[in-house]
């Protein structure tokens, strides 16, 4: 009689457990439109490039009518495609192994904090790293800071984020914007 009163409380233990749990929806879907965005901007200047789920870099240079994330850092599938079609294919492509590595690392820096932001420069701008999951259901993106630098600085504290934005911005410094 004991034994049964312990294993219903544990199963019930565990039932509120699983209720509890955050049912994430966000996933990296194999053909995501964005899987990385390395995004800078100032008041005269919008440059960068997305990342999708084929290694493909493709590159903006102050792009009209561009649709940013909203303070969320969520975009819509519609407005990604709309961004896309205002990029140019940079002729590079990340290695498939590469970019599984990387990838690999989106969901745990989706679950870590991020810190505040801190004023630092004025004048310089803002470049933001940022990786993407993208969700079915609400057919959403949903993206995640990985870093802020320039007149603002927030980093994500995951482990992995250094790693993640020192190979974007070694992308950067490896491709053309114009």
């Amino acid at each position: 009689m004991r034994q049964s009163v312990k294993i219903s409380a544990l199963v019930l233990i565990i039932i509120l457990l699983a209720a509890g749990c955050d049912n994430r929806d966000f996933v990296v879907e194999k053909q995501q439109l964005i899987l990385f965005q390395f995004d800078y901007h100032n008041d005269t200047q919008h440059i960068g490039y997305i990342l999708d789920s084929e290694g493909n870099v493709f590159t903006y240079n102050n792009p009209e009518n561009w649709n940013f994330p909203d303070k969320d850092y969520e975009i819509s599938q519609e407005q990604v495609a709309e961004n896309e079609g205002k990029c140019v294919f940079s002729g590079r492509k990340i290695p498939g192994d590469e970019l599984t590595k990387y990838t690999k690392y989106i969901e745990f820096m989706a679950l870590s904090k991020v810190t505040a932001p801190r004023n630092t420069n004025a004048d310089e701008g803002i470049t933001q790293y940022i990786c993407y999951q993208f969700s079915e259901s609400t057919q959403t993106y949903k993206g995640c800071l990985i870093k802020t630098e320039g007149n603002v600085t927030r980093e994500n504290l995951n482990f992995h984020s250094k790693r993640v934005s020192s190979w974007m911005k070694d992308i950067s410094n490896r491709i053309s914007f114009e």
